[in-house]
């Protein structure tokens, strides 16, 4: 199943890739004058014609989708015209520090579902478990950048307790560890609290219908300690539809990621992704779908073989 999973994202990211190219084409943002900025307002036409057959945005967009493609097969992504640096320098310079927010926020709303999850589902209808429930469906409906100006507003301008972006102290030009650990916290906790709600309510389904299993029941009636029935028998039945979770949020935190980033300026690669789409940057937005669609895939794998780990039922081949 891996092997097939593997030999079928070939395809899907060269659809991707295309579906890109064609999409920007047919978008009414014009790559010379974007590529010229505010320039570009006042320039002859014949300037822009020029600048146009130099960014080779004047050929058929299939040419355009061919030619990038066989080179990124070599190895060669491209220059960015947006941000005038090859590609492969600006997602090298940017993808680290988004995959330590995501890595970050999605470990810490794994581990609080996880354990909200469980202890509303030990008494379902209880006081807590209807706190936790009406909480998670309330920020189900919290968009990302809500939360980020919220946080930003309570914490940082109210509170002052921690920085509102970036990634440094003001005035700094080394990012320290220390500088990093504060400047992370509200993205991270923003990050993370997107996506909690999903984990929390799929934890305490599974767990909670788990503990109502004629296994679960029977290790209780042989006198069992209820520690001992939650987390030695519900809590692993319980987790196996959690873990299928893990590849559908991919996506999702994505695109959390995107947002929050943009609202804390943290430097990641959202603002290259806003500023390859505005300007029509062929190169540097074709790479970047390729790269989310590349998570959203290996999420997808990942999730079938953890699924697999946890459940010797399912087997494996390829």
């Amino acid at each position: 199943m891996a092997g097939r999973r593997l030999l079928a994202a070939v395809p899907v990211l060269a659809a991707v890739t295309f579906g890109v190219f064609a999409i920007a084409a047919a978008s009414p943002f014009d790559p010379a004058k974007a590529y010229a900025g505010s320039a570009g307002l006042g320039a002859r036409q014949d300037v822009l014609d020029q600048l146009r057959d130099n960014l080779g945005a004047d050929r058929p967009f299939t040419a355009r989708w061919w030619d990038w493609l066989t080179s990124a097969l070599t190895g060669d992504l491209g220059t960015s015209a947006a941000l005038r640096q090859p590609v492969a320098q600006v997602i090298g310079e940017r993808i680290g520090w988004s995959v330590l927010l995501c890595g970050i926020a999605f470990a810490l709303a794994v581990t609080a579902g996880t354990v909200l999850g469980v202890l509303a589902a030990r008494r379902r209808g209880g006081l807590f478990d209807r706190a936790v429930t009406s909480v998670a469906y309330a920020l189900e409906a919290a968009p990302p950048f809500w939360l980020g100006l919220l946080a930003v507003w309570l914490f940082s301008l109210k509170l002052g307790a921690l920085p509102a972006g970036g990634l440094t102290d003001t005035g700094s030009d080394v990012a320290t560890p220390g500088q990093v650990a504060s400047h992370v916290v509200l993205p991270a906790a923003v990050l993370a609290v997107s996506q909690l709600p999903w984990f929390v309510l799929y934890v305490r389904q599974g767990v909670g219908d788990a503990l109502d299993e004629d296994p679960v029941r029977g290790a209780r009636a042989r006198g069992l300690r209820e520690r001992t029935v939650l987390l030695g028998h519900a809590l692993r039945s319980g987790l196996l539809p959690v873990l299928t979770l893990v590849g559908s949020r991919v996506p999702e935190l994505i695109t959390g990621a995107l947002l929050v980033e943009t609202v804390f300026s943290w430097p990641g690669i959202a603002s290259a992704t806003v500023e390859a789409a505005t300007k029509v940057d062929f190169p540097l937005l074709a790479a970047l779908t390729v790269l989310a669609t590349a998570a959203v895939l290996v999420g997808n794998l990942l999730s079938d073989l953890l699924y697999g780990l946890a459940d010797p039922r399912v087997g494996f081949d390829g």
